[in-house]
C-alpha cells in the first residue's frame, strides 16, 4: 500500500514540476521564432549597422580615403586633399558627407577622426539625426520571457524548489523503509524510483531548456555579422591609420604638435595660483623674521650735564 501511494505521489509532483518546464520551454521557442522570424525580413542599410555597432564614423573615414578625399598620417593625423577641398565632391551619403564637412572647417589645420566624433557639435547633431531617422525602421521585437522580473513568480518558484527537494527526501526515506512484496508493489516501487531520479534531473532540464531557447541580443548579433564593405576595402596599413585616428578622441591636432585641449591651461592657472600664493606667504614670512632696527643712539655719545 505504501509504495502505491509512493508511486502516485511521486508522479503527480514530476509532471507537476516538469509542466512548467515544458511550457516555458514552448513558449520561449515561440518568441525565438518570432524574433528570429522578424529579423530575417530586416534589411539594414551597412551604415545603420555600422551605427549600431559605434563604427559610423570610423567607416565614414574609411570611405573618404577610399575615395581621395582624405589622408591619414601614421599619427592619426587627418588632412584634406585636393578632391576633399573641391565642393563639388561631395558624398551621396549623410554620414561620409557630414565628416567631409567637419573635416573642411578644420582645414588647414589637421585634426583625428575621434575627435570629431567626440566634440564636433554639429557632426554629432546630424549623425544622431540620421540615427533617430534609421531607429524608427527596425522592428519591435518581442522580449523573451524569463520570469526574473516578476519577484511573485520568482519566490514562488524558490518555495517550490524548496517544497520538492523536502518532498523528495522524505519519499526516498520513505521507499527504502519498507520491503515490498509482490509484483505490484515492486512495480509501483520501480515507478516511485524513477519519478524520483527523474525529478533529480528537474534542474538540468530547466537549465537545458535556457540554453536551447536563448535569444541574450539577436539584433546584436545581426549588426556584428559583416563589417561595412569601405572598411574591408582598405589595405592594412590604412585600416591601421583610421583607427589610431579613431583611437584619439581627447586631443586637438596643431599644425605642427598635438594639444590637450583644456588641461594645460588649467594647469597653468593653478601653477600660477600656487606660485603666487607661496611667494606671498614666503615674502611675509620674511618681513616678519627679519629683526628691526634697534634704538638710535647719538654718534657723539651721551652728553654730560
Amino acid at each position: 500500500m505504501l509504495q502505491l501511494v509512493l508511486a502516485l505521489s511521486v508522479s503527480v509532483v514530476t509532471a507537476a514540476v516538469y509542466g512548467p518546464i515544458g511550457l516555458r520551454w514552448r513558449r520561449r521557442t515561440l518568441v525565438r521564432r518570432e524574433i528570429l522570424r522578424r529579423l530575417a525580413a530586416l534589411r539594414l542599410e551597412p551604415y545603420h549597422a555600422a551605427l549600431l555597432r559605434g563604427e559610423a564614423t570610423g567607416t565614414a573615414a574609411a570611405e573618404l580615403v577610399l575615395a581621395g578625399s582624405l589622408r591619414i598620417d601614421g599619427e592619426g593625423a587627418v588632412f584634406l586633399t585636393e578632391e576633399g577641398r573641391d565642393p563639388g565632391r561631395t558624398p551621396a551619403h549623410p554620414l561620409p558627407a557630414a565628416l567631409l564637412e567637419a573635416v573642411r572647417r578644420h582645414d588647414p589645420e589637421p585634426v583625428s577622426i575621434g575627435w570629431i566624433d567626440r566634440c564636433d557639435e554639429e557632426y554629432t547633431a546630424r549623425r544622431s539625426a540620421y540615427g533617430s531617422e534609421r531607429e524608427s525602421l527596425l522592428p519591435e521585437l518581442p522580449r523573451m520571457p524569463d520570469g526574473q522580473e516578476n519577484r511573485l513568480l520568482a519566490c514562488c518558484g524558490c518555495v517550490g524548489i524548496v517544497l520538492a527537494m523536502f518532498f523528495w527526501t522524505i519519499a526516498g526515506v520513505l521507499l527504502f523503509a519498507e520491503r515490498p512484496h509482490g509484483m505490484r508493489e515492486w512495480a509501483c516501487a520501480a515507478v516511485a524510483a524513477l519519478g524520483l531520479v527523474t525529478l533529480a534531473f528537474a534542474e538540468k532540464a530547466a537549465r537545458t531548456a535556457r540554453a536551447r531557447t536563448a535569444c541574450e541580443d539577436p539584433l546584436g548579433d545581426l549588426v556584428r555579422a559583416a563589417p561595412h564593405p569601405a572598411f574591408t576595402a582598405l589595405d592594412e596599413q590604412q585600416r591601421l591609420h583610421v583607427r589610431r585616428s579613431m583611437a584619439d578622441c581627447y586631443r586637438w591636432r596643431g599644425a605642427d604638435r598635438v594639444v590637450v585641449r583644456g588641461d594645460d591651461e588649467d594647469d597653468d592657472e593653478w601653477l600660477d595660483d600656487k606660485v603666487w600664493w607661496e611667494d606671498a606667504y614666503e615674502y611675509r614670512a620674511a618681513d616678519e623674521d627679519e629683526p628691526g632696527p634697534g634704538p638710535r643712539q647719538d654718534p657723539k655719545g651721551p652728553s654730560s650735564g
